[in-house]
């Protein structure tokens, strides 16, 4: 048996031993939900010191912890009570639990106190009783009729990643018509790779607030918060179990399995606030338009996911789970609000400073060129490791320089590898365009067979643009590899580099060594919304629309 140090049991015996009897036992949580302040799971130690009626000492720990647990606890009573308590030694110690008393008295026989045995606690059990009304009372997160159902729509919503293809002011209404609920405006997030979920909002004009107060207030989290607390709407949203974060090499939990993820629903009302429960009436809202949006999806996940914001609409009859109306299917109609998105677009140009406006109005003037990066090229999308990329800045014989934080697991860069003299001459042709000032991708479409295409282009310091590659928009290994590079460009805020290697006919083609690398630009990442040159159409060869 483990006992105190004698040092330990020197200070312990300095402290004044008082005539009280204390009050000691462990015993398991019986609910997830409980008033004491740490793990959510585990057994409850609690020291009590009955002559003055106070709580001396508690902790919960996990089931497995061993009977050191209770004797940790004991000495913080003792050395380090709960206000208004102070430090003291008892002459005297109940337990209810044999093994307990047994392993105390062994532990604590230098202490001059008695640990005897009592079947019952009058303060301790008084003290559990109370925990046992509050838990009972407590209002649960999801009403227990609906928790299955919802979390089953919630991870059938994270299988069909909506977010893959809508982004947030791609607004679909979703039609109830019950509980004093009309209509439901779904805005999806999770198109940037940070935060995945649906928010339900409960009027347009909520809605439009939000995105307005959003775009006014970009830089000013204080009025961004007031901004977020005033929205009016239902909300699902996903987040890791273990509450992993970027520092622990953690970016995206789109990478996560489907196991290693807990959907959150709640409610957000200017008068409420955030909550993160839902009622009976609320948890039934979400079921039908998780239910009915899944169904949508399914349907028309090939419209959905075009280019152009589709006008759609379907209608469905749902029943709700486990309640008397179970079999009264409600009617739910589904529609794509193209209108409304493009008006949702349109608040977020208004903002565009007149600088930008301009910038990009004499991008739209000028062609797009397809005659810098040679047809034959290798062509990957990926990411230099930080260690690396210092590696690489030293190795190539051209580094053009960049300024950005390492955040995330690396810089996000396009490899283009080629044999040496046509390496050497796109190098030479960047230098002479002033360097590389971004990189950017773009919609395309071929109108005589309807191929949609995300185009890669090279915007140079003089203002042309080139064509570096064209990639099927539906293509599933671009698509991934889009998404993580959105992701990784937005950890850089908006860093990212082009590299041109050599060796293409050689051993290390499609796989580059840091010997072939002979050029390294880092330059920023920019979007199809600040090009603005819109959908570029193939009359043979790109042109804008």
């Amino acid at each position: 048996m483990t006992s105190f140090n004698r040092s330990t049991s020197r200070r312990l015996k300095k402290l004044t031993q008082i005539p009280s009897v204390w009050e000691g036992d462990r015993r398991p949580l019986s609910s997830p939900h409980t008033p004491i302040p740490s793990e959510s799971k585990g057994d409850c130690i609690l020291w009590v010191d009955g002559s003055q009626g106070i709580v001396r000492g508690m902790d919960v720990i996990s089931e497995e912890t061993g009977p050191e647990a209770i004797v940790r606890t004991l000495m913080r009573a003792m050395e380090h009570p709960q206000s208004p308590a102070k430090p003291a030694r008892p002459q005297r110690i109940v337990v209810r639990d044999r093994e307990i008393q047994f392993y105390l008295r062994g532990v604590l026989q230098d202490l001059d106190i008695a640990i005897d045995y009592a079947p019952e606690l009058p303060l301790i059990d008084e003290l559990f009783r109370g925990f046992a009304e509050i838990i009972d009372s407590q209002v649960p997160d999801i009403p227990p009729q609906y928790v299955k159902a919802l979390h089953e729509k919630a991870y059938a919503i994270w299988q069909a990643a909506p977010w893959e293809f809508l982004e947030e002011q791609q607004i679909i209404s979703i039609e109830i018509n019950k509980w004093d609920v009309g209509t439901i405006y779904a805005s999806v997030m999770g198109m940037l790779g940070m935060e995945y979920g649906i928010l339900f909002y409960r009027s347009e004009d909520s809605l439009k607030r939000f995105r307005a107060a959003v775009l006014n207030n970009e830089e000013s989290p204080g009025h961004l918060e007031e901004a977020f607390l005033k929205q009016d709407c239902l909300f699902l949203t996903f987040d890791h179990e273990d509450d992993i974060d970027d520092e622990d090499g953690f970016d995206d939990l789109g990478d996560l399995a489907l196991s290693d993820l807990t959907p959150t629903f709640g409610n957000i009302h200017p008068l409420e606030g955030l909550r993160s429960v839902l009622y009976d009436e609320e948890a039934a809202v979400v079921f039908l338009a998780l239910e009915s949006l899944s169904r949508f999806i399914r349907d028309h996940r090939r419209q959905l996911s075009s280019q152009e914001f589709p006008s759609l609409s379907r209608r469905y009859r749902i029943s709700l789970p486990a309640s008397d109306e179970a079999t009264k299917a409600v009617p739910i109609t589904v529609s794509t609000m193209p209108q409304l998105a493009a008006e949702l677009e349109e608040m977020a140009d208004v903002v565009m400073d007149e600088e930008d406006f301009e910038e990009l109005a004499s991008l739209e003037s000028r062609s797009l060129r397809d005659d810098l990066i040679p047809e034959d090229s290798f062509l990957s999308l990926g990411v230099v490791s930080w260690e690396m990329l210092d590696y690489l800045r030293q190795g190539v014989k051209y580094h053009q320089v960049g300024e950005f934080k390492q955040v995330g697991d690396g810089l996000p860069v396009i490899l283009i590898q080629t044999s040496r003299p046509k390496a050497k001459t796109v190098i030479e042709n960047i230098e002479a365009a002033g360097g590389l000032k971004a990189i950017c991708f773009n919609p395309g479409a071929d109108p005589f067979d309807g191929d949609r295409y995300d185009l890669g282009l090279l915007q140079t310091e003089n203002g042309e643009l080139f064509l570096f590659g064209e990639f099927l928009d539906d293509d599933p290994v671009h698509v991934e590899a889009r998404r993580k590079w959105n992701q990784r460009c937005k950890n850089t805020k908006g860093f990212c580099g082009l590299i041109i290697a050599k060796g293409l006919t050689g051993a290390s083609r499609g796989n580059p060594q840091l010997r072939d690398m002979m050029a390294l630009f880092e330059a920023r990442s920019l979007s199809p919304k600040d090009l603005g040159l819109g959908t570029l159409q193939l009359m043979p060869q790109f042109q804008l629309e």
